[in-house]
């Protein structure tokens, strides 16, 4: 079997087309990527600190809420 493979891997080979040209150099297409990515890299870093920018507000107890929060994390004292 694995010669059967072989062989029309050998075929298939000795009967391929002409590939076709790119539109540009290979390199441009790995530094496209890397520029996006750094891209993405920086709009990340500006956005990190969003959050920070306003004082926490306490949050209150909704009882329309469809999952309120029954978990005690430590803002309640223990008796």
């Amino acid at each position: 079997m694995l010669t059967q493979i072989l062989n029309f891997a050998v075929v298939a080979g000795e009967t391929a087309e002409h590939h076709a040209e790119l539109p540009m150099p290979a390199i441009a297409y790995g530094g496209l990527i890397m520029g996006a990515l750094l891209l993405l890299m920086f709009v990340t870093i500006a956005f990190t600190s969003l959050g920070h920018r306003h004082e926490a507000v306490q949050e209150h107890a909704d009882p329309h809420r469809q999952h309120p929060n029954k978990h005690d994390h430590g803002e309640t004292s223990q008796h």
